[in-house]
């Protein structure tokens, strides 16, 4: 498939050849679920925990005699049932990570971008290149090509003037090409890659 390729001030600049085996599949919502969650679960810190009745510092006396007092029988006043006492089944620290096949993650990555060629979501900007590292500069280019909520992905390189140019600017994401991922292509609305970019993807999935 061609898409025309845009330069940074909305021009055109000739076109590109997009591989269907990365930008032509028919997108599977339930494999970019499975990537979006496998994603978000790695990301989460799971440093949660709550004091059980073994970390409480309280007593582990026997709080009065078992018989003859009428009342109903306890042990411990560490016992969650008592204010001051541990919580019981509260949350614990540890991994929320799970196992997802090599193969899945790299799919997904293919479905995630078709997905946004299919939607028309997709452009192509023939450099990722600012002259100097204006903010003021770039939000206006990237006005010109109706850009409010993108991810932008370069080459290997970045040009340090366009990303330090494009750091403040609200609900832009700029990344090198290794950094692309499912996640950040569907959080937001528009994908701009460079021809590098493209070129790059394509090598990597031959």
């Amino acid at each position: 498939m061609d898409l025309i390729v845009k330069t940074l001030e909305g021009k055109d600049a000739g076109k590109v050849s997009l591989s269907d085996t990365v930008f032509g599949l028919e997108p599977r919502q339930d494999i970019l679920a499975r990537m979006v969650r496998w994603q978000l679960a790695k990301k989460q810190q799971g440093t949660h925990q709550s004091k059980g009745r073994a970390d409480v510092s309280r007593t582990g006396a026997k709080m009065y005699k078992q018989k003859g007092t009428g009342r109903a029988r306890h042990h411990s006043a560490r016992a969650p049932q008592f204010r001051g006492g541990g919580k019981a089944h509260g949350p614990v620290a540890r991994s929320h990570e799970h196992d997802l096949p090599k193969k899945v993650r790299a799919l997904a990555l293919r479905h995630a971008l078709s997905a946004k060629l299919k939607a028309d979501e997709l452009i192509v900007i023939d450099a990722l290149v600012a002259a100097e590292a204006k903010t003021k500069n770039l939000t206006g280019s990237l006005a010109s090509l109706g850009l409010t909520n993108a991810l932008i992905i370069g080459g290997a390189e970045l040009d340090s003037n366009f990303a330090l140019a494009a750091k403040n600017i609200p609900n832009i994401d700029v990344l090198p090409v290794q950094g692309i991922n499912v996640y950040d292509i569907l959080r937001r609305g528009k994908l701009v890659l460079s021809k590098a970019a493209v070129e790059a993807l394509e090598e990597r999935f031959k």
